[in-house]
């Protein structure tokens, strides 16, 4: 997935429920309660079906607001705030499951850490000696969290998950259970390097991971613990936002900072050409809504750039090899029905770029295929390529 797609998402990737039943397989709950720990539980879906038909206490912590209220129905405590803003008692949970963001994070010294890491650095301690990690990330970054794992835990398996959502994104879950401090202080150096490299091996050769399955050949038993509570030491974002249209300094500010549109009206002295009318299209000038009933559709343009790498051949056979840089504008169209279209300015292919050409009907032939979302556009007038393209294709 592209970076941008990924900040929309704010990192968002829950586990498929069927990834989450057989995670549920691997671990044994007694009859004493337990307290787990979803510090990103997105709508709480995960964490539920993993401790389904257990007696015992469940907390999350969340980041968004519509995906907190939803996860809310289905924990015991729910923090709405940035999990590195929650304070909680060391070695108090005995499950910890953990989905955490995929994307890097910056220090203030200027470096980019793994957000894997991080959460995971912040939140194991949390979980008491002989309680269960599960942790779900990427294969591409467990040597980045083998560094934690191969000191922290101990009875560790990988697996690679196989739904088609978790595949796309390479997705594997890590078992452990937390080694308590004798434990830690008997490790040998070896054994913790060798972790080290097995993390990595891994890491490069995910096809030669273990499937996930619902028969597991070995059970996590999940200890017992007491309820504790989890403190948010953040900012009450919502309040804040309540509040803020109230305060004078914010109402004086907010001219400056939210301007009011500017509308101009008139027309242009001389007609506008090509060069006029691709720039205002490229600059969203021309973006909005159009049509009506079913053809009605959302326009969005945008600047393309391309290279042309042109070879030519002398007669003594040295190949003379010619790249220029250049602009074309990009429509983008997405219909009612869901529907979505490109109209970029490629021409079809063995046609001339200077090929005579009505410009007129171009124009025309252009619009039409934006409004009916179709390419039934003649080739002696099509200056402009329609083509279908996928929502996954372009993320």
């Amino acid at each position: 997935m592209s970076r941008p797609q990924n900040k929309l998402r704010m990192g968002y990737f829950p586990l498929p429920e069927a990834e989450a039943q057989r995670i549920r397989r691997h671990l044994v709950y007694g009859d004493a309660d337990f307290c787990a720990l979803d510090p990103c539980a997105g709508e709480g879906q995960a964490l539920a079906t993993i401790t389904a038909g257990a007696a015992g206490h469940r907390y999350g912590i969340e980041l968004d607001a519509n995906r907190a209220e939803q996860a809310r129905t289905r924990t015991d405590q729910l923090i709405y705030g940035s999990c590195f803003d929650v304070d909680c008692r060391a070695e108090s949970f005995s499950l910890l499951y953990e989905n955490p963001p995929y994307d890097d994070a910056m220090r203030d010294e200027g470096t980019a850490q793994r957000l894997e890491e991080l959460f995971l650095q912040h939140t194991y301690r949390w979980l008491k000696p002989g309680g269960v990690l599960i942790l779900v990330i990427p294969v591409s970054q467990l040597a980045v969290c083998g560094n934690i794992l191969s000191v922290q835990f101990k009875d560790i398996e990988v697996f690679r998950l196989s739904e088609p959502e978790s595949a796309r994104y390479k997705q594997t879950v890590v078992f452990g259970v937390r080694r308590s401090r004798r434990e830690r202080e008997r490790l040998q150096e070896r054994e913790i390097s060798w972790w080290r490299l097995e993390f990595g091996r891994k890491s490069r050769n995910p096809d030669a991971l273990p499937v996930l399955t619902d028969r597991p050949d070995r059970l996590y038993p999940v200890p017992e613990a007491a309820p504790i509570e989890l403190v948010h030491r953040g900012l009450p974002v919502d309040e804040i936002e309540d509040l803020l249209p109230k305060s004078p300094a914010y109402r004086q500010a907010r001219r400056i900072l939210f301007a009011a549109e500017s509308h101009e009206r008139g027309r242009p002295v001389t007609p506008l050409h090509q060069g006029h009318v691709a720039i205002c299209a490229v600059s969203g000038m021309l973006d909005g809504i159009f049509g009506e009933g079913d053809l009605r559709h959302l326009a969005c343009w945008q600047a393309v750039k391309t290279i042309l790498r042109l070879e030519e051949e002398d007669d003594e056979g040295v190949t003379t090899i010619r790249e220029k840089e250049q602009f074309s504008h990009c429509l983008n169209l997405l219909f009612m029905d869901g529907r979505t279209a490109v109209l970029t300015a490629d021409a079809p292919t063995g046609e001339d770029d200077n090929a005579a050409c009505n410009q007129t009907a171009s124009t025309q032939a252009i619009a039409d295929a934006a409004v009916t979302g179709t390419a039934d556009v003649p080739r002696a007038v099509r200056k402009f390529r329609l083509e279908e393209v996928r929502d996954e294709e372009r993320a």
